[in-house]
């Protein structure tokens, strides 16, 4: 693997593990979820085949990023907004 892939592929890993600490099954689980995944693909030689799963993380990143905004979203209309269908 080229080293300009190999940093992606560890910069990657870095933030998903960093994003999977407030994963709502909880860190642990992401966290073995998350080293089978990399290590099913460990021995992938084929550069275009190494960008492929690169920008499947990135999408991962992506969901990662929308779920959490939307756990916010909703905590906070739940906290300030009433419900009027009540």
């Amino acid at each position: 693997m080229a080293s300009s892939l190999r940093s992606e592929v560890r910069k990657l890993y870095k933030n998903l593990l960093y994003l999977g600490r407030e994963y709502p099954k909880g860190a642990d689980y992401f966290r073995k979820r998350l080293k089978a995944a990399f290590l099913k693909n460990k021995d992938e030689k084929d550069p275009e085949k190494i960008k492929q799963l690169i920008a499947r993380g990135e999408f991962v990143i992506k969901e990662l990023e929308a779920l959490y905004f939307l756990r916010k979203y909703r905590a906070l209309k739940q906290r300030y907004y009433n419900d009027d269908n009540q």
